[in-house]
């Protein structure tokens, strides 16, 4: 089946798509018998599918529907069942949602593959696989994906045994990293790369078959870094104990845009309306980290692609330093924030204010030099463009296949931000612009990054302007959130928001206590390194690094 989409006419809506958003009745039409139930969910309906009916259901709500963007897949366990959760968008607009449930067998948990329809199922269920037990048929390559393969059990199944020992076979307990080797009956040889090399970004392992100097084939081996992030939520209470984990998914620098994906879907599940001014304070401080996080990447790019330590790399870490300080007065922490709270903020801007705004309008004041100055040493120069144009090239109809989101999506030409198209937070009242490229390759990508730093500095400028003036009387930095939040149970939610690396979703079922059931997290650097062999194969080793790079990858947030 390509992944080309049709392109229907100018200005015509999809079936099941209206002005005002989604029919689900049409669309319930449009699937017909396909339809075995229908569920509501907080952020949209969703429809029940027989477990061998999954890839007909989902060609016609992409195809016909225009759903053509799988953001998560999220796999769970019940009493008297198991199910995929198949969480689509579109997007030209992703406000328009719809769910696909496949439920399973108890005793026999199989279900159709969706990679048939969009390819970034294949490493989701690969996860589901792994953590829940849920075998999908036709998938290309099922086995484990965070856990060795060695593994016993799955441990987000029901009956799993936390204490059981995982014994490994004198068979299986062999180096997992093969040797390299040279096949003496062709001109292809195996090489490791990884899991431990500046390079990969972290411990990232990558399979590479070489024809030549030339990439014929690379596989991405994650989870070196799994933690349990999701099983740890989910013994955590909604109100206190959650909070803090999300700043050690993506730890470099996007801690407050992490805080704010759990924030968003928990303060919706319970009903929880943030004040205005927590939510110019959110906004102003997400966007400090949004440009921590790009800076990083800009250095350690100009790293991977040419060497440069002593100039590039140490001015983006300069500049970065200068974020960090501002975050630390703000929040007292430089990477490990704690500072959002279910309802608003943990408290008001320091004292005194004045201090504050002052150096923070220092830092915006002075950075427009700076920048030009980014341009002149690493846009502009003749060697990082040479390594980095039409390299790496991802077209836009494969990034949106494998659920490409963020500046890796708009490097590609897709128009997709969830800031402007689901607007959350202050965004959608301030005055900036959504950053894309049309190279699709891995120069498109840094100048989406360098591009993105300047309206994130439009955002913070007009957040302190804001904060300058607001009355004193009014700021109010906290809902009146009760001690305990005990979410109705079988309610269930998903949302995301736009982080550094693109979208960061979280998915949540109450159980009617004071912890969630089911906490699913949707990181945008899973299914962004996914584009990896597309970027790669057919091109020169050093390009591969390069694309890597121009992902910007974080392990922690990758393997959770």
């Amino acid at each position: 089946m390509s992944l080309e989409e049709p392109t229907p006419d100018e200005g015509a809506l999809d079936v099941g798509e209206t002005e005002d958003g989604v029919d689900y009745e049409a669309l319930e039409a449009l699937l017909g018998d396909h339809v075995i139930g229908r569920e509501s969910h907080i952020n949209a309906e969703a429809f029940v599918v027989r477990p061998d009916e999954v890839q007909e259901a989902l060609f016609k709500l992409r195809d016909e529907a225009g759903f053509d963007h799988l953001s998560c897949v999220t796999a769970q366990e019940y009493e008297d069942r198991y199910e995929s959760i198949y969480h689509l968008k579109k997007y030209d607009d992703p406000t328009q949602e719809v769910g696909v449930v496949v439920p399973a067998d108890k005793e026999h948990p199989v279900s159709q593959s969706a990679d048939a329809v969009y390819r970034t199922a294949d490493w989701h269920e690969r996860e589901a696989y792994d953590l829940v037990g849920i075998e999908y048929e036709d998938h290309p390559d099922l086995r484990r994906i965070l856990l060795p393969e060695t593994w016993q059990g799955h441990p987000l199944g029901m009956d799993y045994n936390q204490e059981q020992p995982q014994v490994v076979t004198l068979r299986e307990h062999a180096n997992p990293l093969q040797e390299d080797y040279r096949d003496s009956e062709s001109d292809t040889m195996f090489v490791n790369i990884g899991p431990h090399h500046p390079a990969t970004h972290g411990v990232l392992h990558l399979k590479t078959t070489l024809d030549g100097e030339q990439v014929a084939d690379v596989e991405p081996d994650i989870g070196y870094l799994h933690r349990c992030e999701e099983q740890l939520c989910q013994q955590g209470t909604y109100r206190h104990q959650i909070m803090p984990y999300p700043d050690r998914w993506d730890y470099i620098s996007a801690g407050i845009l992490n805080e704010w994906a759990y924030a968003r879907a928990a303060e919706d599940l319970a009903d929880i309306e943030v004040p205005e001014y927590a939510q110019v304070i959110r906004t102003m401080s997400a966007e400090l980290c949004r440009i921590a996080s790009h800076m990083l990447a800009l250095g350690t790019f100009a790293l991977d692609v040419y060497g440069d330590f002593t100039a590039i790399f140490m001015y983006a870490t300069r500049d970065r330093e200068i974020v960090q300080d501002i975050l630390e007065d703000l929040t007292g922490q430089r990477l490990m924030f704690n500072y959002l709270r279910l309802g608003g903020v943990a408290w008001d801007l320091p004292e005194p204010r004045e201090e504050f705004f002052e150096k923070t309008r220092d830092f915006l004041d002075g950075l427009p030099e700076k920048l030009e100055e980014y341009h002149d040493m690493v846009s502009s120069n003749e060697i990082f463009q040479m390594r980095c144009i039409n390299t790496g090239v991802l077209p836009p109809e494969e990034a949106k296949s494998y659920g490409a989101t963020g500046p890796v999506a708009r490097g590609s030409g897709i128009d997709y931000d969830l800031r402007r198209d689901d607007p959350y937070g202050y965004y959608d009242k301030l005055d900036w612009d959504v950053v894309t490229e049309d190279g699709c390759d891995n120069y498109s990508r840094v100048l989406v990054r360098m591009q993105e730093v300047e309206e994130s500095a439009k955002i913070i400028e007009q957040c302190v302007d804001l904060l300058e003036d607001w009355p004193e009387e009014d700021r109010e930095i906290q809902a009146n959130v009760p001690r305990t939040l005990k979410p109705d149970a079988d309610t269930e939610i998903y949302r995301s928001v736009e982080g550094a690396k693109g979208e960061l979703g979280i998915y949540i079922r109450a159980d009617g206590t004071d912890k969630p059931a089911r906490f699913k997290i949707r990181s945008p650097c899973f299914s962004n390194l996914q584009t990896l062999p597309v970027m790669s194969n057919g091109e020169y080793i050093p390009d591969m690094i390069a694309s890597l790079g121009s992902l910007d990858i974080v392990l922690g947030e990758v393997d959770r």
